[in-house]
């Protein structure tokens, strides 16, 4: 558990800037596992799961979390795997938002026993 995933998304329609490679690697450190594009513009990871069933449930849990923060990662799905992209497109690159929702991911597969019951998903 992180302090992103106590976060809200901010509505972002453009206007400001991306953050910094620098600014994306610091909030980087918090979701492990996750990589950046070499530009520096996009955030993602592969999961794998046992079957299809897992990675649709997966699926339909990041579409509602999406729903509720209002920020919409690309998905690309298979039998066992799911890669979870995010971007914020109205600024061309990454904003907090991004990385509040990758945490947010990551505590989807968080162990019941060790996550915190303040996850604001």
């Amino acid at each position: 558990m992180t302090e992103l995933t106590r976060k809200r998304c901010l509505p972002c329609e453009g206007g400001v800037d991306p953050l910094t490679l620098d600014q994306s690697r610091e909030l980087l450190a918090q979701v492990p596992g996750w990589t950046l594009s070499e530009d520096g513009r996009e955030l993602s990871h592969t999961y794998k799961f046992r079957n299809y069933y897992e990675t649709m449930a997966f699926v339909n849990a990041i579409a509602w979390m999406a729903h509720r923060e209002d920020h919409h990662p690309d998905l690309e799905v298979g039998y066992n795997r799911c890669r979870v992209r995010y971007s914020t497109h109205a600024i061309g690159g990454l904003s907090e938002n991004d990385f509040i929702c990758a945490a947010k991911v990551e505590a989807l597969l968080a162990d019941p026993e060790t996550a915190s019951l303040n996850c604001a998903i």
